[in-house]
């Protein structure tokens, strides 16, 4: 069969992709790493949780540091690293459910002013303003999480200098388990937290590491100051 033009039909090919080499190409997209993650989502817990373990750890062993600066008994210094644990928690997740709270309260009402703006304005296409109006409802700060997150965090963070000067009596060595303790637990918090965050590592460990350091070494040094004056 022949067109007009007389070329023939039978000499042009057509191929047709294959249902497998289809099937490839769609499972190699899906594997391919997306690169395009938010990571700045995390914020929210992540905050929370590595600030509440860095106060746990620091605040949890200055107290203990502190009063083993002026008293041996090891009891006292688990007396008041459990005082500190407590009250550190829950002044952790009060404080912290307030503030995103207070957030929470900003951001609800600027969504409402925003919804009330876009009343006004003849809308085309509904389906987009719904997927947008669920995205940032979803966005929003979550009081009980970021609490609850800071709560256990603190506890899981002091409940390392409790552990570790719990079975010592020595008081020297002692006092070097829990110093030498809090601070790999502060250097593996810092860390985790940096690679959880995609932040430099090696920086945010450091960072942290010394400020536990000056902590503990000002607690220790002026309640031993006001202890041998007599005070």
């Amino acid at each position: 069969m022949e067109t007009t033009n007389g070329t023939s039909i039978n000499n042009h090919k057509f191929t047709i992709p294959a249902v497998n080499d289809v099937e490839q190409q769609q499972a190699s997209m899906e594997l391919e790493p997306t690169d395009d993650f938010n990571y700045s989502k995390r914020s929210q817990w992540l905050r929370a949780a590595v600030l509440g373990a860095n106060d746990g750890l620091v605040s949890t062993a200055a107290l203990m540091m502190g009063v083993g600066a002026v008293k041996q008994d090891i009891k006292a210094m688990i007396l008041t690293g459990f005082a500190g644990l407590v009250a550190g928690a829950c002044s952790m997740a009060i404080g912290e459910f307030v503030s995103v709270y207070s957030q929470l309260d900003i951001e609800m009402a600027q969504l409402k002013r925003d919804k009330l703006r876009d009343e006004n304005r003849e809308t085309t296409d509904e389906e987009e303003e719904e997927k947008g109006s669920k995205g940032e409802k979803e966005s929003l700060p979550n009081p009980l999480q970021a609490s609850a997150a800071s709560a256990l965090s603190f506890s899981v963070g002091a409940m390392v200098p409790l552990l570790a000067a719990s079975f010592i009596k020595e008081y020297k060595v002692r006092l070097g388990v829990v110093v030498g303790a809090v601070s790999l637990a502060l250097a593996v918090f810092g860390w985790l937290g940096a690679m959880l965050g995609r932040a430099p590592r090696v920086r945010s460990a450091a960072r942290v590491l010394v400020g536990g350091w000056l902590a503990m070494a000002i607690t220790f040094g002026l309640t031993k100051l006001i202890g041998s004056s007599g005070l």
